[in-house]
């Protein structure tokens, strides 16, 4: 399977649609998705056709779905070795990363 996209816009597509599967197979209408994530019918079609939707409205509606645990495992550490695991510690207090000093004048 061939996951390589273009485009946020298709990665966002894919996404929105798998979700409206998803509905679709617990037999929800729009309507009551919409009405259990608090949020309107309107925001739920637009979620599904991947348009105008915010993180906000994706999270409500995969919670909605039971597939927010998807959701929480986006963007865990890649720990593959120590050193990756130490970087990662490291990293966990700091704030920011500092470049040297650029002035504009």
């Amino acid at each position: 399977m061939d996951l390589k996209f273009d485009t946020p816009d298709e990665v966002i597509k894919l996404l929105c649609g798998r979700l409206r599967t998803e509905r679709l197979a617990q037999n929800l209408t729009q309507a009551e998705l919409a009405q259990r994530a608090g949020v309107g019918v309107n925001t739920v079609s637009n979620m599904e056709a991947g348009r105008n939707i915010s993180l906000d409205v994706v999270v409500r509606v995969a919670m909605v779905l039971g597939r927010d645990g998807e959701l929480k495992a986006l963007f865990k550490p890649k720990l593959e070795t120590l050193n990756d695991l130490r970087r990662y510690e490291e990293s966990a207090t700091r704030q920011r990363i500092r470049k040297g000093k650029h002035h504009a004048e």
